[in-house]
């Protein structure tokens, strides 16, 4: 250790230098400062609304376009052919949401030219960009709506039932859409079950009768399904069902 020592006279100096300098450090200041445009929203406040609609962007996904119809018609099929994991979930996720894309590119277009546009154009404040970029996906909603659902929430909220369609608020269009949506959705795989349940049932009753009890009857109907869904072209038939669904 001796023959360090005579390091520490360079580790005084070295300290004593550093606390005679003045160091600077830079500093991060936000702030918000007045317009004469009231039409102007300054860039802080819009990036945190980009922020905001960011962190709720899979909400806003599932709860006011066709994902939710899509997913939860794949996830029944998957359910009635009896593959386990296939696809994957990640797969049918996928499909669901490139479809969702192609089926609200009208939607998406239409809020682009009466919103967005005008808006960056600064034609148009943000309320009203909003205002006029919700009236596609409104009218978007209201053709998936069923009334009843609009009624119940009418009805548990205690709000007295609009004139126009232009007077129902988001709060109770998007909750009734969801409701709409879903039973749809249970519609479809409804009919989805029917044709492989009748195979299920047809390979179970032929099991019984050769007196093959120990054999799991979805091993030997699993075969079936999959043939029968190969030549019926499956894929072209649900997909294709699902996008005229929407009236696309």
């Amino acid at each position: 250790m001796k023959k360090y020592f005579f390091l520490l006279p360079l580790l005084v100096v070295l300290f004593s230098a550093a606390d005679s300098l003045a160091v600077t450090l830079p500093t991060f200041q936000v702030g918000l400062t007045e317009t004469d445009d009231p039409q102007q929203v300054s860039v802080l406040i819009e990036i945190l609304l980009i922020f905001t609609v960011l962190s709720m962007a899979p909400a806003i996904l599932l709860m006011t376009t066709c994902f939710t119809r899509l997913i939860v018609a794949f996830s029944f099929l998957r359910s009635a052919m009896g593959t386990q994991q296939m696809p994957p979930a990640q797969v049918l996720i996928g499909l669901s949401l490139f479809l969702t894309v192609f089926i609200m590119t009208p939607v998406l277009r239409e809020m682009n030219e009466t919103a967005v546009k005008p808006y960056m154009a600064e034609e148009i404040g943000l309320e009203q960009a909003f205002t006029e970029g919700v009236k596609p996906l409104r009218s978007f909603m209201f053709k998936q709506t069923r009334e009843k659902d609009l009624a119940l929430f009418f009805g548990i909220t205690k709000t007295e039932k609009p004139n126009t369609k232009d007077d129902v608020p988001l709060s109770i269009l998007v909750p009734a859409f969801m409701i709409s949506e879903l039973k749809t959705a249970f519609q479809i795989g409804f009919i989805l079950f029917l044709p492989f349940l009748v195979i299920d049932m047809v390979v179970a009753s032929v099991l019984l009768s050769m007196g093959m009890m120990m054999l799991p009857p979805v091993m030997v109907s699993l075969p079936f399904k999959l043939l029968l869904f190969v030549l019926v072209d499956g894929w072209y038939l649900i997909v294709g069902s699902l996008v005229k669904s929407f009236g696309v």
